[in-house]
């Protein structure tokens, strides 16, 4: 592997200590504050892009205030794709609790390397930037012509950066 994608996948759980942990958890617990505390309650006339954007800034602002607060977390995260990663993840935590709704949490994902591509001012390192707004444009998209009729597809499928 080259890197991208898939290799965040993978060394996400091995090369992220507690971080990663840390900011899901915190993410879950953002969410469930948004959803007076109960699990998946943010659904049909309840759940606005307001309240969802109000979620992912306040997850992302954590996250990354972490980042700046302790230079040590970012002493594992090779680079910026890990660390916005991580981010991400805290991120489509604090919805996919909020909400339990998946295209939500992918739009969250999306805010969140939006967000940090905005407040960092990059996401890769040494150039490779291919993946800054790869995620936004395929969180809702409708490919019929890569699947199944009607089949909805994830963030930038299948054009995975591998």
């Amino acid at each position: 592997m080259s890197g991208g994608v898939g290799f965040t996948q993978y060394a996400s759980a091995t090369y992220t200590d507690n971080i990663l942990e840390d900011f899901c958890y915190k993410g879950c617990e953002i969410g469930l504050d948004y959803a007076d505390g109960e699990m998946a309650s943010l659904k049909g006339d309840k759940l606005n892009m307001d309240i969802l954007e109000k979620i992912i800034r306040a997850e992302n602002d954590y996250c990354l205030t972490q980042y700046e607060a302790y230079p040590t977390v970012a002493e594992s995260h090779f680079g910026g794709s890990v660390r916005a990663c991580c981010a991400a993840a805290g991120c489509g935590s604090a919805v996919a609790c909020a909400t339990g709704l998946t295209q939500p949490t992918l739009s969250a994902w999306s805010l969140s390397q939006l967000g940090h591509y905005e407040r960092v001012g990059r996401l890769g390192f040494y150039g490779y930037d291919l993946q800054d707004q790869c995620t936004a444009c395929g969180s809702y998209s409708y490919q019929s012509d890569e699947g199944m009729p009607f089949e909805m597809r994830g963030v930038n499928y299948p054009n995975y950066a591998m």
